[in-house]
């Protein structure tokens, strides 16, 4: 029998929050993401160096004291997200949102759609044309049927009208003749120049739906055509679930907000791409706050929020200026995800603050940070925001990709045919190759070989679906 720290699979997928804080607890408690195995020491460039780096930057392994803590498997960790989320939803019992059609695209359903009229509402044209009656040859009114307009005269037999596409068809209408299969002879009579079907081109009232009928279930992701056919049906509002509400705090002295990076100062890459990504994600970031490296900031900073999640970049290691485990650490948080079995962003961590309160601490390096991001907050908030999880799929590798010996390698892939190829620039600083992607290749321990099958996940703007609202 396996022990907790070492579930994965089936086994994953059952795991409870709370056994989550039990394996946290039997892993050496609160550690600092530290791997397994040891850590040789850091070398640090001296200060104002270009090359240096900040603690919570390194991708590199590091131990807490002579604990060695063995950080969660990969899938075990996007499991737990789900879970915290369900927990989050029972505890927080939010109500329901009522949102103008304007602003519910990737919204949730929380109340069945029903049709309040019936589509259409009466009967139509389905072309331009003429509405005709009876047998050819037909006698043409003088006005015309237009769209908009008040129910034309019932037409009487042998006699037609001109008619446009949506336009109310006159009672005693036998058919619609289509602009290009009708003729005038010299008497200005009409004829057609093919066979006409009674009913023809003509949409029957109710023809879609009636009154009454239920149109989308509860669960339902609002997409365009969501909101098109909500219109059509007579809504104004939907009833959906609220989007969870993120507060993101970019944590760092190092990082700078406007022009070149300059004596070993850096460019700020997640203030600008955390919160477009996590409004992909379904969610409402409120505020973007700028922190440095002031524990007490901080601390005010996470004890202030009143969002769903708070995320925050950085500091999630065990060097001097990295604050977020002292932080947590004060303010009584249960750590459910201490480190993670994935490269890169394995320093990444799951706590819950309060019962329906959680915070998601990213590595500072940006492709680390997309790693903590679709491992922990995309479960986390797709739970919270009650969308469907998408689909697992596999395809084969168009290369080979080397594999780390214990964990989880995410990297980056553009989907060329039935294949995924790797993309070069995947170091867990680099944003290149993700900025090409289409989505991110699930690469066991050990690697993979070109052909192999491997989990593939989507990134939001690529699927085609609602992912790619960021508003």
């Amino acid at each position: 029998m396996s022990s907790p720290g070492t579930r994965t699979g089936e086994e994953a997928e059952d795991l409870d929050v709370e056994e989550a804080l039990a394996l946290v607890k039997e892993n050496g408690g609160p550690a600092r993401g530290a791997p397994d195995g040891p850590a040789a020491p850091a070398q640090t460039p001296p200060s104002g160096d270009p090359r240096r780096q900040s603690p919570r930057d390194s991708g590199a392994p590091h131990r807490t004291g002579d604990s060695r803590h063995r950080a969660t498997p990969w899938p075990q960790a996007r499991a737990i997200a789900e879970r915290a989320g369900r927990a989050a939803v029972r505890a927080a019992r939010r109500d329901p949102v009522h949102a103008p059609l304007d602003a519910a695209l990737g919204l949730t359903l929380a109340a069945p759609l029903t049709a309040l009229t019936d589509l259409p509402s009466f009967d139509t044209s389905a072309m331009d044309g003429w509405a005709v009656s009876g047998p050819a040859p037909w006698t043409v009114r003088d006005e015309g049927a237009l769209a908009g307009h008040a129910e034309p005269d019932p037409l009487t037999d042998g006699e037609a009208v001109r008619i446009a596409t949506g336009a109310r068809v006159p009672a005693e209408t036998t058919a619609v003749l289509r602009s290009e299969h009708g003729r005038t002879d010299e008497r200005g009579r009409l004829h057609p120049t093919r066979e006409v079907v009674h009913g023809q081109d003509i949409r029957p009232r109710a023809q879609e739906c009636r009154g009454g009928d239920h149109l989308l279930p509860v669960g339902t992701v609002v997409t365009p055509a969501v909101l098109g056919l909500a219109a059509a049906a007579g809504y104004d509002t939907l009833t959906a679930v609220p989007r969870p509400r993120v507060d993101v705090l970019v944590l760092g002295d190092e990082l700078l907000t406007g022009g070149l990076p300059h004596d070993g100062l850096i460019r700020d890459a997640l203030g600008p791409m955390l919160p477009p990504w996590l409004r992909a994600l379904g969610a409402d970031v409120r505020t973007v706050c700028r922190i440095g490296d002031d524990a007490g900031a901080l601390h005010r900073a996470v004890t202030a929020s009143d969002a769903d999640l708070i995320v925050t970049t950085g500091g999630t290691a065990a060097g001097p200026v990295d604050h977020v485990h002292p932080v947590l650490e004060r303010v009584g948080a249960d750590l459910l995800v201490d480190g993670v079995k994935v490269r890169p962003g394995h320093p990444m961590l799951l706590a819950r603050l309060k019962e329906d309160q959680h915070l998601v601490g990213l590595p500072g390096n940006p492709l680390a940070a997309v790693s903590g991001l679709l491992t922990l907050a995309e479960p986390l908030l797709r739970t919270l925001a009650a969308r469907p999880a998408p689909e697992p799929y596999t395809l084969p590798l168009g290369d080979g990709v080397h594999g780390h010996p214990h964990d989880t390698r995410l990297v980056p892939a553009v989907l060329r045919g039935d294949r995924a190829a790797p993309l070069h620039y995947n170091g867990p600083a680099m944003l290149r190759g993700m900025a090409a992607a289409d989505a991110l290749a699930v690469v066991p321990p050990g690697g993979a070989r070109s052909g192999q099958e491997t989990e593939v996940l989507d990134l939001p703007w690529t699927t085609g679906g609602i992912g790619v609202c960021f508003t």
